[in-house]
């Protein structure tokens, strides 16, 4: 058995601030977001995600590790997105078990309409209020976190 290593006060400040800052910002963006376009902001990344993509298109196992969701919760998401007509799911050309889910005009031009909106909060709430120094320091430690868990 091992000994639990306890969070001291300076760990534990940092925990505390992270928890509140993600779920605070989480939140605000979620409001923007809906109140713009009745998106989610798993939905928004789809959308951001697939807009970056050569033919704005990209495999739903792909874009699932992407976006950190689980197969499932991607399938909502995009369902949901297709029902608004901003994304459609066709088959991969080279692999006929192979999904790909495709950013339509209508999802381009959302995209476009919410875009400037979500940027506002995001650099309101967060880039705004740090030093580059700063961003480079949250950058590197959120990586490789990020990377720890991804494993």
């Amino acid at each position: 058995m091992t000994d639990t290593r306890w969070l001291d006060e300076t760990e534990m400040a940092a925990w505390r601030a992270f928890l509140a800052t993600s779920h605070l910002l989480e939140r605000r963006i979620e409001e923007q977001l809906k109140a713009s376009a009745g998106l989610t902001h798993p939905q928004y990344e789809i959308l951001v995600r697939l807009s970056a993509q050569p033919g704005h298109r990209m495999r739903m196992t792909e874009l699932a590790r992407g976006v950190v969701a689980s197969k499932s919760a991607l399938t909502y998401q995009i369902t949901q997105l297709e029902k608004a007509g901003l994304v459609e799911r066709t088959t991969c050309p080279s692999d006929d078990r192979g999904v790909l889910a495709v950013l339509t005009g209508a999802g381009m031009r959302c995209l476009e309409q919410v875009a400037p909106g979500h940027v506002e909060v995001v650099r309101a709430y967060l880039i705004d209020r740090l030093t580059r120094d700063e961003l480079e320091v949250m950058t590197t430690a959120m990586r490789r976190t990020e990377q720890a868990l991804r494993g």
